[in-house]
């Protein structure tokens, strides 16, 4: 297997491909350059919208920014392998001890390895005190509960969800989903985003 990389040495390798700067990358991605600089060169995601906005200016898919290796067949993740390693990667993490502060949601990929892919599928557990803001992207998403409850704040709009509960919605609009119920929780989480 390929030694992993973080989606910053990624982006950094395809934007040396490419021959894009990060002020050029961050200009075509609509995103603040020093934001752009602290995913690359210090590993900072705070959530997937940024990675899906860079992985959109570059031409790539997510899972480009995302992937160890490729597989072009079926994917198969047994019971327990998803969690029993890291997560693929926490969202608030990463520089200036930013993870002490704010742990993120802990993103468990479930098909990493799968190649040309167009859903990112994810256990996400995340801690109830979480600070996660609202982001929009292309594409769509898909909820389900697996512990806990759930909130997500979809435009103006709230709902809660609870175990054995889904939700289904479009990235484009404003939302963010967090932890309920002073406890943590868990969903399966399918992200769908066009190239």
């Amino acid at each position: 297997m390929a030694t992993k990389r973080t989606p910053g040495e990624r982006i950094t390798e395809l934007c040396k491909t490419y021959s894009i700067s990060l002020e050029t990358l961050a200009e075509r991605s609509g995103l603040d350059s020093g934001l752009v600089r602290r995913i690359n060169e210090e590993g900072f995601i705070p959530d997937l919208a940024p990675l899906l906005k860079i992985s959109r200016a570059l031409g790539v898919r997510l899972g480009t920014l995302l992937d160890d290796h490729e597989e072009l067949g079926p994917v198969i993740t047994r019971k327990g392998a998803a969690l029993g390693g890291a997560p693929r990667f926490i969202t608030g993490a990463g520089g200036s001890g930013t993870a002490e502060r704010n742990r993120g949601h802990l993103f468990h990929a479930l098909a990493a390895d799968k190649g040309s892919r167009h859903m990112e599928p994810f256990i996400v557990d995340m801690e109830h005190d979480e600070d996660q803001s609202k982001s929009t992207h292309e594409g769509e998403e898909f909820i389900y509960v697996l512990e806990g409850e759930v909130i997500v704040e979809y435009g103006k709009d709230t709902h809660t969800i609870n175990e054995g509960d889904s939700i289904y919605y479009d990235s484009i609009v404003p939302h963010r989903v967090l932890a309920g119920g002073g406890k943590p929780a868990r969903i399966l989480a399918v992200i769908y985003s066009p190239l």
